[in-house]
């Protein structure tokens, strides 16, 4: 099985500059862990709430780290400091609506103020980019999706459709463990 080189990017104000430990790389790496089989190698970063350094981030682990997937946690809100969505459409070739679709559709199952949300899926080059909310409550769902009490799928995260679009784009095959995530194959 090939390694998966994932770029997982962290962006918080407060976690940059030390006030509280950031939780959004963490978590990010347990949940991709127990979901995907192919060996992972991460690529991480922690920055602040700046557009010009999420742009140049995000182009650097695409472009020269040449990672086939990037996820992105943090900075999707309506405030005023949160500009990850504007950051990624800056550095995006083609936009894949569905992905932020989902995204609210999952949250909007826990939350009703997901409707505020503004995640965004994008493709640049060779590279899948996702923005995640930045809770890890959040970050799981949205990648696992929503089960029922007996462990039935009832909305599928967005993971469902990572490995057939990593595909697309060109990088390798994704395996994942099908008790965390069920994937579709590419054909």
């Amino acid at each position: 099985m090939e390694t998966l080189r994932i770029g997982i990017v962290s962006i918080s104000d407060r976690a940059f500059n030390n006030i509280y430990a950031d939780q959004g790389l963490p978590s990010l790496k347990a949940w991709l862990a127990s979901a995907v089989l192919n060996p992972i190698e991460f690529v991480e970063r922690l920055i602040p709430d700046e557009q010009p350094m999420i742009e140049e981030t995000l182009i650097a682990l695409a472009d020269q780290e040449k990672c086939p997937l990037i996820l992105t946690t943090g900075g999707t809100g309506p405030y005023l400091r949160d500009v990850t969505p504007e950051a990624t459409l800056a550095v995006a070739d083609r936009i894949i609506p569905g992905f932020g679709e989902q995204m609210r559709q999952i949250s909007l199952h826990f939350i009703p103020t997901a409707i505020l949300s503004r995640q965004v899926g994008v493709i640049r080059g060779h590279s899948l980019i996702l923005n995640l909310p930045g809770r890890p409550n959040a970050i799981a769902e949205t990648l696992g999706g929503v089960k029922n009490t007996q462990g039935e799928q009832i909305i599928h995260g967005i993971f469902a459709s990572v490995p057939i679009c990593v595909d697309a784009v060109g990088g390798p095959l994704v395996e994942t463990d099908p008790a965390v995530c069920k994937s579709v194959r590419p054909k």
